[in-house]
């Protein structure tokens, strides 16, 4: 950070006063003010950024008078400002505000504004380079006795289309925080009555979905959800005027309240290159299986802050994509897995088309997909007007491999696989390579395709007289500045382009560059000036080179100044084919994500299978040899596999039981990793696999980051356990990893029993329930589809085998095994993370006491056997008999009817030496 620049304001007190008169932001709106080729920011922004970037608020500087009165600052260069930008928007959920003043003279103006779901301002800042599409999300609701309907509207600023949503909804809004995670949103717009604002319990259940699922909160005012103006503003915006009113989306009032603040907030319609570019579509949310935010954490769909490794998370271990659209596709897919067993089925015939196929597969990869640029981003420079002659050659060069792709696809030899290729991807790129046939002739007719190897972006000059006559005039300064490096060369006995270079240097123009090592040869001699030194070498010049310099740049201004209305025709027209780019950008986006499933089934420690998916509703799933496809992947693990049954009348509903730490929680994961995979249409790491449908993957599992939010551990426990009850179906699949454990053991065993009973008898869904109450084993007793399996250990040093003072060993096996583990090891862990000996002693003692008073309780607790269950039940039927004659005429009191049935059961000596009616007495 050496290099951070000085802290230089020409009139400090103008700007301190300018910057203490702007209105108060909100706590995550970080405000930068932009200073030509670096940055700085300001008061507690400055502290922020000190402590976010630097890592040190010694970096803070003052303007002003002093330390105290004065103004905090800090300043960034052009790289820090990218990369803080990046973490603000991306991890930290921030706005950006960037100031300029473009005069120089304190006119500051906000240039440009972003969010963590709009990007527009600053796409060239961070690279464009997004895992996931930056979508962002407008909600509007209505409670009406008891009812919720939930209208969303929803975009990605880098694609023209707006999403509409309308649903009904539970009081928990489990069908909202559905669509966040299926849409992947990275902010959300809730409309705020500020008088209203802390009131609302409806919107503070909002807030509280909307912060679990990891999204950036925009409070905007109910003004701008109103719907007055918002067929007008949807018919210039939308490509086919009349569907703003003609289109079925029109009766969704609370979604088109929503589409209203969303447009407003992304500030659309101010730029009249979006109208008529529009589509409007409706989202149907039982398209995809449901995920609730619980979910995607459990199944660790997505990258978390502290993965180590990209095969932590799921999208690390299938991203094998080449392309930046690829990759945002992948993880769309990951949290929008499909429901439709045809769909599901046509991926698979894909992904085993490349998966059988080596070579094709290969060329895809390396020779193809490796090439294309993010055709998504390249439209939007074309479509805001921001595009140059280079982004009509990146156009171009995507349209020349076209023939490659084709030329690859009809290589394939399988017939079994042609139709869907052909299907898929021959037939609309060869139909797009026809469509874009006319690109290809502009830009090979007009453009200098060889000052490419220069990185050069010209006009031919043979297409225009005056650029013919500037071109000559350059070439002869080419040949003159050649001319004069040889002669340098010769001068000093440097050989050519091994020692000494002729470059183009951003800073000093054409000069000549030495090797450090060589740079002795020009000291002390006149005849060469030096230019700068830097890591590659001494960069250095003459006056005659210098001179030819001057000459070649002002006639590269005027080449182009005089090609600049040329470049504007040719990229007017190349901004034409935008909606074919489009097109293409989704077919080569699809295979790249199809290519990447094949690779990473391929090449897995054992490849994977392609699963049998039976229709909705039907069938069971079986899994055989299963694996977690994160975990075999990472270093030094020998992951040992397990079989899986799910069947509705037999298997439906797991209890695993077992050591802490013996691999519950990865069986109980991997299968809900697996059911997904297999619905995004990916194989499976399996030996073999038959999987149903699910409609939804449900999770409760840990509760870290609750008390951070002043949620205590068990209230969270019991808001996901809630979701979940009112969210599954009979198609659904719950994991659930420990519950009740927040509370006292009785109510907690209590909790769990209830949850799983109803679960069992009222949803009848597919479940698996991990827990250390060795008691809900019991269950299993009631309900035939309950079934008990536990993690398998081996003890040693107990039993008749122990030698003496011979230590409890516990070998933790990693298999699944049927029946009831009867045993915890929780004092076995403590000694695995080297608790103190004392500190293990004394737990093993209280826990020796503990089942000795158990076992001295049962045995102090009276048995007894069926013939005394019997005999015990006509004994005491015949007193009841006898007390009912003796109170039969109603004439006494409620303690004289106690009192009688006393005495009639103290002088019944036999009733009472009866073992089974001791143990009722007891009770």
């Amino acid at each position: 950070m050496s290099s951070r620049p000085e802290l230089k304001v020409d009139d400090e007190h103008g700007f301190i006063r300018f910057f203490k008169s702007l209105p108060a932001v909100t706590e995550d709106t970080i405000r930068i003010f932009d200073r030509g080729d670096w940055y700085t920011a300001h008061g507690e922004n400055a502290n922020f950024i000190a402590r976010t970037v630097y890592k040190s608020t010694s970096v803070v500087r003052h303007l002003g008078k002093s330390d105290h009165t004065g103004l905090s600052s800090v300043t960034m260069t052009m790289t820090v400002f990218r990369q803080f930008l990046r973490e603000a928007l991306f991890k930290l959920g921030k706005r950006v505000e960037v100031w300029a003043s473009p005069s120089g003279r304190m006119n500051w103006k906000l240039v440009k504004q972003a969010s963590p779901g709009n990007l527009q301002d600053v796409e060239d800042d961070i690279g464009g380079q997004f895992d996931s599409a930056p979508i962002i999300l407008a909600v509007k609701i209505s409670v009406k006795s008891e009812t919720r309907t939930v209208g969303v509207c929803f975009a990605d600023a880098t694609v023209r289309e707006l999403g509409v949503s309308e649903f009904l909804d539970n009081d928990l809004y489990s069908n909202f925080e559905s669509l966040l995670i299926q849409l992947g949103a990275k902010e959300c717009l809730i409309q705020v009555d500020r008088a209203e604002k802390n009131k609302d319990p409806e919107l503070a259940k909002l807030r509280q979905i909307i912060d679990h699922c990891g999204v950036a909160i925009s409070e905007r005012p109910t003004s701008e959800f109103g719907v007055k103006d918002i067929e007008q503003d949807l018919a210039r915006l939308l490509k086919d005027e009349r569907a703003a009113s003609m289109m079925p989306q029109t009766d969704l009032q609370l979604a088109l309240g929503a589409s209203a603040a969303l447009i407003k907030y992304l500030g659309v319609l101010h730029d009249p290159s979006n109208f008529g570019q529009f589509q409007l579509y409706q989202h149907d949310l039982s398209q995809f299986m449901k995920l609730d935010a619980s979910a995607l954490r459990a199944l660790n769909l997505m990258p978390g802050p502290r993965d180590g490794s990209k095969h932590m998370s799921v999208y690390g271990l299938l991203n094998h994509c080449k392309t930046a659209s690829g990759s945002r596709l992948l993880s769309q897919w990951l949290k929008q897995p499909l429901m439709s067993k045809t769909e599901i089925e046509k991926r698979q015939q894909l992904v085993e088309a490349f998966f059988n196929d080596t070579e094709l597969r290969q060329t895809m990869q390396e020779e193809h997909l490796r090439a294309v640029p993010d055709l998504y981003r390249l439209a939007k420079r074309f479509q805001r007007g921001k595009a140059n002659l280079e982004d009509v050659v990146r156009a171009y060069q995507v349209v020349i491999r076209l023939p490659g792709f084709l030329g690859t696809l009809e290589g394939v030899m399988d017939e079994a696989y042609r139709d869907p290729l052909d299907e898929a991807y021959t037939t609309p790129l060869r139909e797009l390579s026809n469509s874009l046939g006319k690109l290809q002739d502009l830009v090979e007719t007009t453009v200098d395709l060889d000052a490419l190897d220069r990185h050069e972006f010209l006009i031919k000059p043979e297409f225009d007289d005056s650029l013919k006559v500037l071109r000559s005039k350059l070439d002869k300064l080419d040949r003159a500045m050649e001319q004069e490096f040889q002669e340098a060369a010769d001068d000093l006995g440097q050989e050519p382009k091994k020692k000494i270079f002729l470059e183009n240097h951003k800073v000093h123009g054409w000069c000549m560059r030495l090797t450090r090592q060589e740079a002795g040869c020009i000291r002390n001699n006149s005849s060469y000036q030096e230019c700068s030194t830097q890591k590659n070498g001494v960069y250095f010049t003459t006056k005659n080179l210098q001179n030819l310099r001057r000459q070649f740049d002002q006639m590269w201004q005027n080449y182009t100044r005089t090609q600049s209305t040329l470049v504007t025709e040719v990229v007017n027209c190349a901004a034409s084919y935008c909606p074919v780019l489009e097109k293409l950008a989704g077919i080569l986006a699809h295979m790249d994500v199809i290519v990447s499933f094949a690779h990473a089934s391929v090449h897995a420690p054992t490849a994977y299978v392609r699963p049998k998916i039976h229709p909705r509703g039907e069938g069971q799933t079986i899994l055989r040899e299963s694996r977690h496809p994160c975990l075999e992947m990472q270093d030094d693990v020998q992951f040992i596999t397990n079989d899986v049954e799910l069947k509705r009348d037999s298997s439906g509903f797991l209890i695993i039981t077992g050591p802490n730490m013996g691999g519950k929680s990865t069986y109980i994961r991997q299968i809900g990793v697996i059911a997904l995979m297999a619905q995004i249409g990916c194989f499976v790491p399996c030996d073999s696999a038959e999987m149903t449908i699910f409609d939804s993957i449900l999770a409760r599992v840990g509760a870290s980051d609750s008390q951070l939010k002043g949620v205590s551990t068990f209230m969270a426990e019991m808001l996901e356990t809630a979701n979940i009850l009112k969210s599954a179906t009979s198609e659904s699949l719950i994991i659930i990893d420990e519950l009740g454990r927040g509370t006292s053991t009785y109510d907690g065993f209590g909790l769990a029993w209830a949850i799983s009973e109803h679960i069992v008898k009222e949803i009848g869904c597919f479940a698996m329930f991990a827990t250390h109450f060795h008691e809900l084993t019991a269950l299993a007793d009631s309900y035939p589809q309950v079934t008990n399996l536990h993690v398998a250990a081996h003890i040693g040093g107990v039993g008749k085998d122990a030698r003496e003072g011979e230590k409890r060993e516990v070998t933790l096996l990693y298999k699944l095994e049927p029946g009831v583990c009867d045993q915890s090891f929780g004092i076995h862990v403590a000694e695995l993370v080297r608790f103190p000996d004392k500190v293990v002693r004394m737990a093993k003692r209280k826990a020796d006491e503990l089942e000795d008073f158990t076992s001295k309780h049962e045995e102090s607790s009276v048995k007894y056997d069926n013939e005394d269950v019997a005999r015990g039940s006509a004994m005491l039927k015949d007193l009841l008999v006898k007390f009912r004659e003796e109170v039969k005429g109603g004439t006494m009191t409620h303690e004289e009817m106690v009192g009688k049935l006393r005495e009639l059961v103290a002088s019944d000596e036999k009733l009472l030496a009866n073992p089974f009616f001791k143990s009722v007495q007891a009770l």
